[in-house]
């Protein structure tokens, strides 16, 4: 089921890129709405399409105080949660096809903001290798997934 104000709030997001960190391997994306419209955008985008949300992380929290425990303050995040999911069906073929495949599940987009950029919220999930995705047509469709998910979420 689509959300009512969907469309208005695809429309009022003013920045949405998309950036790949080759080294890392990581798609990024950022917006300049709120962490909790991003964060309720991504669940709704997960949802959207049949998948099941298994766990939403809270990263800055768990972050901070492990940091404390460990005598490093210094605060990383201004908020992260990552959210695990999972599509039956794209995780039953991708693993039939190779069972290593099985470290891709559950799937998972975090958001995040940091202490110095309080207007910007980011969206980051891995990168399906290319070789992968070229060799593999259920490699692209998760490929596809992951950027379509990211991007529902920046455009909320």
């Amino acid at each position: 089921m689509l959300h009512p104000f969907r469309g208005l709030a695809a429309a009022a997001a003013l920045t949405i890129t998309a950036t790949v960190h080759a080294a890392g391997g990581y798609a990024v994306y950022e917006t300049d709405s709120s962490f909790e419209d991003v964060l309720d955008g991504l669940k709704l985008a997960i949802q959207e399409r049949g998948m099941y949300i298994n766990n939403v992380m809270h990263m800055s929290d768990m972050l901070q105080r492990t940091g404390k425990d460990l005598g490093l303050e210094e605060t990383i995040y201004a908020k992260a949660e990552s959210v695990e999911f999972c599509s039956a069906v794209l995780s039953r073929r991708m693993t039939a096809e190779a069972p290593a495949r099985i470290v891709n599940c559950p799937f998972i987009v975090a958001v995040y903001t940091l202490p110095d950029q309080p207007g910007t919220t980011y969206v980051v999930h891995r990168e399906i290798p290319q070789a992968e995705t070229r060799d593999s047509p259920v490699m692209q469709e998760v490929t596809d997934m992951l950027k379509a998910v990211a991007e529902a979420a920046v455009s909320w």
